[in-house]
């Protein structure tokens, strides 16, 4: 093969290389979209306040993700009006997904929740909870996104449809 047409061969392959695949933002980069009152709640085991806060009162249908990383932790149907004034569920959406840790802060103990993926504060746990396991998973919007019904397909959260509509 003349070195032309070997040339233009490597073009034409090379033009039909796929790209490498995007590599994951470092968690730095993830940490600075956070607001001052997310970085507060999630790496500095913050809270925010009771009733002023973003998913108190939310109704919808959908899940809801780890602020920082996304990964899928509470869903909708587990949710429940606790009367706290922060977002409560009955139960994490995988068990695996969190870690739970004795907090003897404030002089009393507990059991903080916090995302095993991104290590981010989520709130408590508390034995006061309605349903079977009796739990009541207390977490701060803030370390939460939502994501509504209608958009978890197209956000790659398909999988979790059938646990939302349960």
């Amino acid at each position: 093969m003349r070195p032309a047409a070997l040339l233009a061969a490597l073009l034409a392959l090379a033009a039909c290389s796929p790209e490498p695949p995007a590599k994951e933002p470092p968690m730095d980069e993830k940490l600075k979209k956070l607001t001052p009152l997310q970085l507060e709640v999630t790496k500095n085991c913050g809270t925010e306040p009771p009733f002023k806060n973003e998913y108190w009162d939310n109704h919808r249908a959908g899940i809801y993700v780890d602020i920082i990383d996304g990964e899928p932790l509470f869903v909708s149907s587990d949710k429940f009006d606790s009367g706290s004034g922060w977002p409560s569920f009955t139960r994490p959406l995988e068990k695996e997904k969190i870690e739970e840790k004795t907090d003897s802060t404030l002089g009393m103990a507990r059991t903080e929740v916090r995302s095993r993926s991104s290590d981010s504060h989520l709130g408590h746990v508390f034995p006061d909870g309605p349903g079977p396991g009796g739990l009541r998973y207390c977490i701060n919007s803030a370390s939460l996104r939502f994501v509504p019904l209608e958009d978890m397909e197209k956000e790659g959260y398909g999988e979790y449809i059938p646990q939302v509509k349960k």
